[in-house]
């Protein structure tokens, strides 16, 4: 599935924002009453980041992982978006030259082709 780079980007900085605000406010998110607020942000930024840019694998282990008190405090979020998108960055640039290159061929193709080459021209004249 082609991900747009601004899908990929909001995925991204989604990712890190949802981390420093579970850092920012570890008392808030510490184990205890407030627990609950922390696994829905991990809910709702999980839905998000498979939104933005579809499943992959690595958001289930992130997951799991951000249900594990203390062990939230990872940037488990910044770490999922990176390795969910960092292939398909390199894909989208690279079907997004191949398509460029494409057209330009193509307009070349749709010119009359030239019966004498350059060289024989040289030599004629």
């Amino acid at each position: 599935m082609p991900v747009s780079r601004y899908r990929i980007l909001a995925a991204r900085v989604l990712a890190v924002v949802a981390d420093a605000v579970q850092l920012g406010l570890l008392p808030l998110f510490a184990p205890g009453a407030t627990s609950p607020i922390n696994d829905v942000l991990d809910v709702a930024v999980g839905a998000a980041m498979i939104a933005l840019v579809g499943w992959n694998w690595v958001f289930l282990p992130t997951f799991l992982t951000e249900l594990v008190p203390f062990v939230d405090l990872a940037p488990t979020w910044t770490i999922a978006a990176y390795i969910a998108t960092r292939d398909r960055e390199v894909k989208a640039e690279a079907e997004a030259l191949n398509s460029s290159a494409g057209a330009e061929l193509g307009a070349l193709r749709d010119e009359e082709p030239d019966p004498m080459p350059a060289s024989v021209r040289r030599r004629q004249q």
